[in-house]
């Protein structure tokens, strides 16, 4: 009974836990060079190949390349409605005095009704959205696409006084895109992936209880 208990309970907290947005590796190491090296006897050879007067950049898997986290997410919305709706009607009669009913009938038949309605609805709101995030992470190139573009990431870790931070990136880079300096910005990468994740007290306090999180998961309000 202990053991179903257990598991229930390593469900639940699986369940409680909000995914990750890395879906990929953040890292990997070079291929190993080629043990038989092709040496046609010229001074050039493309697989060893440097460039003199040109900066090292970002080319093949296990190379590293600095990334700019420089993203500003701002939405707005805002929206006004109204509606209104009016009716009346009347309805005169006064033909039945001269057929000489009862007074109650002739009363009831000259009767001339009216009425009126109306309906009005009126609603508004707002809402707004900002939100940035700064930084720079060195990632390495886990892939070259046929393309020629790098499939990228990165994680950094750091620990302040048991506070750890998490820091991680993946995306797929142009090299066309990497400026001087081996760097590249962040809002250049397609399919990015940014995750800033906090283990330790202060990020414990700022969770959610699970058992909370399971109620208000299934509660209908």
């Amino acid at each position: 009974m202990k053991f179903f208990a257990g598991i229930f309970l390593s469900l639940l907290l699986v369940a409680c836990t909000a995914p990750s947005v890395i879906t990929q590796p953040t890292t990997a190491k070079p291929h190993p060079a080629s043990l038989a090296q092709v040496n046609n006897g010229a001074i050039y050879q493309p697989g060893s190949a440097k460039l003199l007067f040109e900066e090292p950049v970002a080319r093949y898997v296990g190379d590293t390349l600095i990334v700019t986290i420089e993203e500003n997410l701002a939405t707005a919305n805002k929206t006004n409605t109204s509606s209104s709706r009016t009716g009346s009607y009347s309805m005169t009669n006064s033909g039945a005095s001269s057929l000489h009913l009862p007074t109650a009938l002739e009363q009831l038949l000259n009767a001339s009704p009216s009425g009126s309605s109306s309906n009005k609805s009126d609603g508004k709101g707002e809402t707004s959205n900002t939100n940035t995030f700064k930084g720079t992470l060195a990632v390495t190139v886990v892939e070259t696409l046929p393309n020629g573009n790098l499939v990228v990431g990165g994680e950094k870790r750091v620990n302040v006084n048991g506070e750890i931070n998490n820091l991680r990136l993946t995306g797929v880079v142009n090299p066309k895109d990497i400026k001087a300096g081996n760097t590249i910005s962040s809002t250049r990468i397609a399919d990015a992936r940014i995750e800033q994740v906090g283990e330790g007290v202060i990020a414990d306090a700022n969770t959610i209880a699970w058992l909370l999180r399971f109620f208000l998961s299934v509660l209908p309000l």
